[in-house]
C-alpha cells in the first residue's frame, strides 16, 4: 500500500504589516500575542518575560514586553521607536513592524508605512473611532498601504458586545468612504485573552469572519510594482576579474533592484539619462545565469553594446521611458527637528540618484489629526505638506500612486547629512 501524497506546501510570499493606533490600545499586546500563539517566541526570550511580568505583580504573561524593547519604553509603558519582528507560519512569512501611536511619532510611523503591504489600524473597543485612528488611517492611506485591517480590540471589556462592534464599525466607514479608503476589513477581539487573533476562541461566536491570522494568511501582496514598466536603478558597476581565467569572468555588469515590471534576456532597453540603447545581454544572480528579473529582485544586468552607465543612471524598458522632470509637486513628511527653511538648498535622493533642490513653494501643511489643509511658509518635525520643488538635476520618476518604489524621494541636510523628509511624488513636470 502506498503512502498517502502530501499536500504541496503553500508558499504566499512575505507580508510586511504595520500595526499602529492610539496610545494604549494594545499594539504591542497583539503582536506578542500573535508571536506567542504561533509559537514563534524562543524558550530564553519567554522565560525572560515571565519573570519581568512576576516582577511587576502580574499573574499572566505581559505580551507586550515582546516589542516594547527601549528602556524608555519599559518604563513608560509606552511605544516609542519602531520595533520589528520576524515570524513564520506554514504558509507566509511576515516582518511586523510596530509604529508609535502619538503624534509627535508621526515621522516614524511613515517609516514603518513606506514598506508595508497591510495595515492593522486597532481601535480600543471603549473609547470607538479616535482622532489618531483617523490620523493614522490618514497616514496609512496616503503612503499607499493596500489593505487595511481594523482591529476592534479589548472586546473583553465591553462584554464582548457585538452591537458595540457594530457601531465603530458604521463610524470607521463613514470616515473611510470621505478618505476615499476602499479596502477595510474588521475584526473584532481580545489580544489579552487571546480571541480572534490566531485562534478562535469562544467568546465572540457571533462573527463569523476570518480571525486576525486568517485575514493576514490570505492577503495578496501583489502590487503595481511587480505589474508595472520596468526600473532598474544602478547601483553599482561591477568590473569581475578571474585571476585563474582573466577571460572567464572578465565583464562589465550593472548592479541594483528591480525596483518595478520586469525584463529579460534579449528586451531592449534606454539608459537614462543618456538615451542610450542596447539589449539585455545576461542576467546574473552572483554567477548564475537567469532568463529575466522581476520586481525586488536584486540582479547584475549585461548589455550587448558597451555603454558608459554609472550610479544614479536608470535602465528602462525602451517603449516605457519614464520622462526626464525637473520640478516635482509631491506631499512631504518633515523629520529633523530643524525646521524646513524654503531658502535653503536641500538634496533629494530618488532611487539612487542626487539632485540638488530648492523648495519653490509650500502649497498647504495637512493637520494630521483634523485633516484640513493649512497654510504654512516653513516645516516644522512631523508636519506633512504638499510641496513643490524645483531640481538641479532631471530624476525620472512616476507617480507615488502608481509605483511606491520610483514615487518615493527623501531629503537631505548637506552639512549635516541628515534625512530630514521624505515624499511622495504627486506631479511630475518634464523639463
Amino acid at each position: 500500500m502506498n503512502a498517502p501524497e502530501k499536500s504541496p506546501r503553500i508558499d504566499r510570499g512575505l507580508l510586511r504589516f504595520l500595526t499602529c493606533g492610539s496610545v494604549d490600545d494594545g499594539k504591542s499586546t497583539l503582536i506578542g500575542r500573535l508571536l506567542y500563539d504561533t509559537k514563534a517566541i524562543l524558550a530564553d526570550t519567554l522565560s525572560a518575560i515571565e519573570r519581568t511580568s512576576k516582577k511587576r505583580g502580574m499573574a499572566a504573561i505581559d505580551l507586550s514586553l515582546l516589542t516594547d524593547g527601549l528602556q524608555a519604553e519599559r518604563e513608560q509603558g509606552i511605544t516609542i521607536d519602531v520595533a520589528y519582528r520576524y515570524f513564520t507560519t506554514g504558509a507566509r512569512k511576515y516582518i511586523i513592524a510596530d509604529a508609535p501611536g502619538h503624534e509627535q511619532y508621526t515621522r516614524n510611523m511613515v517609516t514603518a508605512a513606506s514598506t508595508a503591504d497591510l495595515a492593522v489600524i486597532l481601535i480600543d473597543a471603549r473609547k470607538g473611532v479616535l482622532t489618531q485612528t483617523r490620523r493614522h488611517s490618514y497616514l496609512a492611506h496616503l503612503l499607499g498601504i493596500p489593505h487595511l485591517v481594523v482591529a476592534v480590540n479589548k472586546m473583553d471589556l465591553v462584554d464582548h458586545a457585538q452591537a458595540v462592534f457594530d457601531g465603530i464599525m458604521r463610524d470607521y466607514l463613514d470616515f473611510a468612504a470621505r478618505l476615499g479608503i476602499e479596502d477595510a476589513h474588521f475584526v473584532p477581539m481580545s489580544a489579552l485573552r487571546g480571541d480572534m487573533v490566531v485562534e478562535r476562541g469562544a467568546r465572540l461566536g457571533w462573527y463569523r469572519g476570518p480571525t486576525l491570522l486568517e485575514r493576514l494568511e490570505e492577503a495578496d501582496v501583489s502590487h503595481a510594482g511587480q505589474t508595472g514598466d520596468f526600473r532598474f536603478p544602478v547601483q553599482y558597476v561591477c568590473r569581475p576579474r578571474d585571476a585563474a581565467d582573466p577571460a572567464l569572468h572578465d565583464y562589465r555588469g550593472f548592479m541594483g533592484r528591480v525596483e518595478s515590471g520586469g525584463i529579460a534576456v534579449g528586451d531592449a532597453v534606454t539608459v537614462l539619462p543618456s538615451g542610450r540603447r542596447s539589449r539585455v545581454r545576461d542576467i546574473r544572480i552572483l554567477e548564475r545565469a537567469l532568463p529575466s528579473a522581476f520586481a525586488e529582485q536584486s540582479v547584475t544586468l549585461l548589455l550587448e553594446d558597451e555603454i558608459d552607465v554609472s550610479r544614479g543612471d536608470m535602465i528602462v524598458r525602451t517603449e516605457a521611458k519614464p520622462p526626464a522632470v525637473r520640478q516635482i509637486d509631491a506631499m512631504l513628511c518633515w523629520f529633523s527637528e530643524t525646521p524646513l527653511d524654503p531658502r535653503r538648498k536641500y538634496l533629494v535622493r530618488h532611487t539612487t540618484r542626487d539632485s540638488k533642490a530648492i523648495v519653490a513653494d509650500i502649497a498647504f501643511r495637512v493637520d494630521v489629526n483634523t485633516l484640513e489643509r493649512q497654510p504654512a511658509d516653513a516645516l516644522s518635525m512631523n508636519d506633512i505638506a504638499r510641496v513643490r520643488l524645483k531640481l538641479a538635476q532631471p530624476i525620472f520618476p512616476d507617480p507615488y500612486a502608481g509605483n511606491r518604489g520610483t514615487g518615493a524621494f527623501i531629503v537631505i541636510d548637506e552639512s549635516t547629512n541628515d534625512t530630514v523628509g521624505a515624499g511622495m511624488i504627486v506631479q511630475r513636470t518634464e523639463g
